[in-house]
């Protein structure tokens, strides 16, 4: 494994908002700290709700906070490109792995969660649990040469629990079936979906530490699962608080007046900001360490 590797993964479907900028700023930190390298990854599949101006903030944004990386999209002069919506030979052919492996199959049924399946689940809306329906169909799956024109699900091994330590959440444990069914690795209309995006590119991108939202500890269960179908060596995981807003909800792109865009409007000073970050940290869990 290559040493110290870290990355960013933004979603351009709004303006970043200060949880998110917190986030990048640890992953940032952390790369730093180890002297690793991070890479930007621009996760642009939800072709509906990604926007350009979206895009372009993103950019401007998080270097207006003092954020730089070392690999990623062609911006400015850095390396690059990693954008998912041109990585999609990648997806297709560690589905056809997971396919021809026996852990994944056809589903035509459940719609009203696929609306849903580009985007990260969180949690206060992840992904609805699956009676497992057309799990009859497994043994067809190799007949297919394409995941088009269906949606797929990987077979979860129901019973197995998935253990992990969370760098900044401590032990961690999942019973798969219970905690989580078989989940969507791709849409009917022939995108991937998030956890099969991400574990992809982690594994490509040679990515050591994740780091992300506590909101996604679930899926860091479901994303193994795949990693260890795909034969992939899994990375270690950090998981940050989320930022709430005063009624105790994770903040989320709704809440305009606290994204990063508004928040310079009005003239913040992304120096303070920074301190301010700093000041949340939990010294005693390691957040600006490995």
């Amino acid at each position: 494994m290559p040493s110290y590797r870290g990355r960013i993964a933004p979603s351009p479907t709004g303006f970043l908002h200060l949880g998110h900028a917190r986030t990048f700023w640890v992953a940032h930190q952390r790369a730093r700290v180890a002297s690793g390298k991070l890479v930007f990854r621009n996760e642009d599949l939800d072709i509906h709700r990604c926007k350009p101006q979206f895009v372009a903030a993103m950019y401007d944004d998080l270097r207006w906070l003092g954020l730089d990386w070392d690999e990623g999209p062609d911006v400015g002069g850095l390396a690059g490109p990693y954008l998912q919506s041109q990585r999609r030979e990648f997806y297709l052919a560690e589905w056809r792995k997971l396919r021809d492996a026996g852990v994944l199959y056809p589903c035509t049924c459940s719609r009203k969660d696929l609306e849903r399946a580009l985007q990260a689940p969180h949690e206060d809306d992840d992904e609805a649990p699956y009676p497992g329906t057309c799990r009859e169909k497994l043994a067809t799956a190799r007949d297919w040469q394409s995941p088009d024109g269906v949606s797929w699900r990987f077979k979860v091994p129901g019973g197995q629990s998935i253990v992990f330590d969370d760098r900044c959440f401590g032990r961690q444990e999942f019973a798969a079936g219970t905690d989580f069914a078989d989940f969507l690795v791709w849409r009917r209309d022939d995108v991937p979906s998030y956890q099969m995006a991400v574990v992809v590119d982690d594994a490509a991108m040679q990515i050591t530490e994740v780091v992300r939202g506590a909101d996604l500890l679930k899926s860091t269960a479901r994303q193994l699962l795949l990693l260890e179908a795909l034969g992939c060596p899994a990375p270690e995981y950090f998981h940050c608080p989320l930022l709430r807003d005063e009624n105790n909800l994770r903040l989320a792109k709704r809440h305009d007046a606290l994204s990063l865009r508004a928040l310079r409007e009005q003239g913040a000073d992304p120096q303070e900001l920074r301190e301010k970050f700093a000041a949340e940290i939990d010294w005693h869990r390691g957040m600006l360490g490995p």
